[in-house]
């Protein structure tokens, strides 16, 4: 049975962020709504075995927060391989943390594992323990007996530390991927950063069994009214969940079966269960993702 575990629910910077003092980090430092980690999400078929998908800063925490992920004899780990989704620094930074000189396949497009290589930081982790292997876009691969993945581009932009003058936010190709999840028969896909929904992507998603998808912000213009950022969602390359193009709306009549936003920033009202907006998301047949959750399919 394929089994999701959410390692960590929160966009960039996690809840509560350690330099804002918005309503919902304060909220999530009082202990009055739950605190989320950096996203990343855990899969397996068989409980014994897991692939990671991204590899948050606060992997350490999310493995030891979690007994299913906890080593079973000396030296050991369940965790046989790690996928990429893109280069952002909320997903690639856990890799150091995971440096132990512990066995692992490192999964993703040729383009990322070309940003890793670049940055010598990352040869900590051991390319002779940890191979790297590249996935060609539209290409399935095998992670796990019974499971395959299947990366796909998503609308997107490069990672932040990569940005020029001029910043593209749609771009199509091995920068930022979706991942297709195949097992028993089931198809669940997780796309934790997505610029917009296109036609095309839609039709991939139409009739899926289930949806991991990017919830970073509840409107576009989020962070600026509220005092903290100059930047849109969608300059930030993440599509919003409300409004007549965002995800709520655009995924809406695709007919599949379970949606679960991931990847939430710290200022995202769905967080606050009270919220207005959490009810209007969960009206709509979505699930506010939460660290620990566990999904089956």
């Amino acid at each position: 049975m394929f089994k999701a575990l959410i390692l960590g629910a929160a966009a960039g910077g996690g809840l509560p962020q350690w330099n804002c003092g918005c309503e919902n980090c304060n909220l999530a430092r009082d202990g009055k709504i739950p605190a989320s980690t950096q996203s990343s999400l855990a899969v397996t078929t068989d409980g014994v075995r897991w692939v990671i998908l991204n590899a948050s800063p606060d992997i350490r925490a999310q493995l030891a927060a979690n007994p299913a992920l906890h080593p079973r004899s000396l030296r050991d780990t369940p965790i046989a391989g790690v996928l990429l989704t893109n280069g952002d620094i909320d997903h690639v930074a856990g890799l150091l943390s995971l440096r132990e000189q512990q066995p692992f396949t490192l999964y993703a497009t040729g383009e990322i594992h070309g940003v890793l290589a670049d940055n010598p930081l990352m040869q900590a982790v051991d390319p002779a323990r940890v191979p790297r292997v590249a996935i060609a876009l539209n290409q399935p691969v095998p992670l796990l007996p019974g499971l395959t993945a299947t990366l796909f581009a998503v609308p997107g932009k490069v990672p932040l530390y990569l940005e020029g003058e001029t910043v593209q936010t749609d771009l199509e190709g091995e920068q930022t991927t979706g991942v297709h999840l195949e097992a028993e028969g089931r198809n669940i896909f997780y796309i934790p950063g997505c610029a917009a929904v296109t036609d095309r992507l839609a039709a991939r998603l139409r009739g899926a069994d289930m949806v991991f998808f990017d919830g970073t912000l509840w409107r576009d213009d989020e962070m600026i009214t509220m005092g903290l950022s100059q930047k849109t969602g969608r300059r930030m390359g993440h599509i919003s969940m409300s409004g007549s193009d965002g995800s709520i709306a655009a995924l809406r009549d695709l007919g599949i079966g379970r949606k679960i936003y991931v990847h939430m920033n710290n200022s995202n009202p769905v967080l606050r269960p009270d919220a207005s907006e959490r009810a209007e998301a969960e009206s709509a047949g979505w699930t506010i993702g939460q660290d620990g959750m566990e999904i089956t399919a």
